[in-house]
């Protein structure tokens, strides 16, 4: 037996207690584990319970929707024709790539950009604005898909590759070529981020597709259908395997417009190379019959997605053709605004039809030499001279007699310095100066000189091309002045404005107007054989010529040319305005003018000639008889 020392014994009193304490300490540990497991048990029976008899059918139903899945199909936007029914924009079908959020993984962004000629950075934060939007809403990735592209979709979708892409077939917007009438239909585009934050647009979700300007925009209610859907059943890789259901989209509704596409062609062509722009209507009821603004734009580069470089091109050409020079575009009318004088003078009775003055090239007014266009003088000048010729100084003595707030009170009866309400956004208004005006916006009062500049369609006043074809449209009708509008519509019209004026001295302006044309005056290059053609040239200044001169300021500074011209002389059926910025001349815009008007009564003619009954064969061979 081994010897153990007496103080290396283990003391018994010790030993027995530290045994009793490690048993009991175990014992709780495995009560513990067990509580914890009949916990977990419970749990699990408790949900499974759940899923499988409380809420059975709801589970169901979700298991289902990871077999089925739902696929938009875009429905068509309504086609845009003419007066007669001609298509002016259609649509055509293509390919729409779309990304599927419930299978969508961050890393797939990037490989599937750069496959499809994206900016990775730009998908990714596309993707990034959705976020807190419902899952079921995709996300719009490309629109008419290349070749190329398409065989990289058809390559990657589905399976283990990129199981979140999805091919639609879907409706793109065919246009005009070369830009004809781009600022009257516009173009359509995906919304983006700041007009889903507007009211305009709150009904709208991401991806959708909107009207962005031009009749687009304004009727994009009316164009815009109801998408369909396509349910299928898909299995663990993506693939469909069958078609469950069908939901046809509900296209938009078709658009007539008032335009008449021969105008609209005739106009673009006598503005070719030119800056400016050209406004018809049909003063008996407000409907537009061309609108012309140059230089344009082509709205079929906006289908889908327009390249980076060629908007920013388009955006900073210091010729701005995204701007709608028809209705945007103010400016001084120059003589244009002549006939606004004379019916104010006549109307109010500052002169009559005996009022003469005398032109030797200038006057001197407070102080100040304002000078004629002729240079030698007109002489002696009656109204019916004064319009013809537009003679400066005669409408400098108009002027100086009404006073601005006279020639304001009639200029806003015409329509001047307010939006004429055309269906069209992005009108402005001009600028139709009163003393309350000066007041009001420069804090300053008006003074007599200013009121010389004014009554010659310079100064502070401005107009757009719409505003003028709308106010001397409305005066050739005797006072009776139509909205303008672009959509064909079968109900009375109603006049906007109606005026109580003396047709005797409607019909002096007429006379005069007349003259400007046919009876050696400043727009004898409009001239139409048989037909009564009356207009108004206008050349308005954007500098002095001294200064012109002296600083050599160039092509940019050339005055603005205008021409208004409506026919026939009595009850007119058109009212064209056109203008040609840095023309130097009205009388160069007066062609332009002429050929809209011309074709007009020439399509006219045709129209008639068509329409009249064949002679009897009875007649013909001489057989008497009557036509029936």
């Amino acid at each position: 037996m081994r010897y153990i020392p007496a103080e290396r014994q283990p003391d018994a009193s010790i030993s027995r207690p530290l045994l009793r304490d490690d048993t009991k300490f175990a014992a709780g540990k495995i009560a513990a584990f067990q509580y914890v497991a009949v916990g977990v048990f419970v749990f699990l029976a408790l949900g499974y319970w759940d899923l499988q008899v409380r809420n059975e059918e709801f589970y169901y139903g979700k298991a289902l929707q990871n077999q089925i899945k739902s696929l938009p199909i875009p429905a068509p936007r309504g086609k845009i024709v003419d007066r007669d029914g001609r298509v002016i924009v259609d649509n055509h079908s293509s390919y729409r790539l779309i990304l599927s959020r419930d299978n969508l993984r961050e890393e797939h962004l990037r490989p599937i950009a750069l496959g499809l000629n994206l900016e990775p950075s730009d998908l990714e934060a596309k993707v990034r604005r959705v976020r807190r939007q419902p899952t079921y809403l995709t996300i719009p990735l490309k629109e008419e898909l290349t070749a190329d592209e398409l065989t990289f979709v058809e390559a990657h979708k589905g399976g283990d590759n990129f199981p979140e892409m999805e091919l639609i077939k879907s409706q793109y917007r065919i246009y005009p070529r070369n830009g004809v009438a781009a600022h009257l239909l516009g173009y359509v585009g995906e919304i983006n981020e700041p007009e889903l934050n507007s009211p305009e647009w709150a009904s709208h979700n991401p991806g959708d597709v909107i009207g962005k300007m031009g009749i687009e925009r304004h009727y994009n209610e009316h164009l815009t259908g109801i998408d369909g859907q396509r349910q299928v059943r898909i299995d663990s890789s993506m693939n469909t395997r069958d078609v469950l259901g069908i939901k046809d989209a509900q296209p938009g509704k078709d658009l007539k417009l008032t335009i008449d596409l021969d105008l609209q062609v005739v106009g673009e062509l006598a503005m070719q190379g030119r800056r400016g722009a050209v406004v018809a209507i049909d003063p008996r009821n407000g409907e537009v019959l061309a609108l012309v603004s140059t230089p344009a734009y082509d709205p079929n580069h906006f289908v889908g997605r327009i390249d980076t470089r060629e908007w920013s091109a388009l955006r900073d050409d210091p010729h701005k053709p995204l701007f709608n020079r028809a209705l945007q575009a103010q400016l001084s009318p120059g003589s244009t605004f002549k006939p606004i004088m004379a019916l104010a003078a006549l109307e109010s009775g500052a002169i009559d039809e005996n009022f003469t003055v005398h032109c030797p090239g200038g006057a001197n007014w407070y102080g100040r030499w304002f000078s004629c266009h002729n240079k030698k003088g007109h002489g002696a000048v009656s109204l019916k001279t004064a319009i013809a010729q537009s003679c400066d100084v005669y409408f400098y003595a108009v002027g100086n007699k009404l006073g601005i707030d006279k020639i304001a009170e009639y200029g806003e009866m015409a329509g001047l310095g307010r939006k004429t309400g055309i269906d069209l956004p992005g009108e402005k208004e001009g600028i139709l100066p009163s003393s309350k005006w000066k007041i009001r916006t420069q804090r300053e009062k008006w003074y007599a000189g200013e009121t010389i500049s004014v009554s010659v369609g310079q100064g502070a006043l401005t107009v757009t091309p719409l505003q003028l074809a709308h106010a001397i449209g409305g005066l050739a009708a005797g006072g009776v002045w139509m909205r303008p509008h672009l959509v064909k519509d079968e109900k009375a019209a109603e006049p906007v404005r109606k005026a109580n004026l003396d047709i005797e001295n409607v019909n002096k302006i007429v006379y005069g107007m007349y003259a400007v044309v046919n009876e050696g005056g400043t727009g004898g290059a409009a001239r139409i054989p048989g037909v009564e053609l009356c207009g108004k040239t206008g050349t308005a200044q954007l500098a002095s010529n001294d200064l012109l001169k002296s600083k050599n300021m160039g092509e940019a500074f050339k005055d603005n040319a205008w021409f208004v011209g409506f026919a026939p002389r009595q009850s007119p059926e058109i009212v064209v305005a056109a203008l040609f910025e840095n023309g130097e001349h009205g009388p160069l815009a007066a062609p332009i003018v002429r050929d809209i008007i011309k074709a007009y009564f020439d399509k006219k003619a045709r129209l008639n000639k068509l329409q009249q009954p064949a002679p009897s064969l009875a007649r013909n061979l001489g057989l008497g008889g009557t036509d029936r």
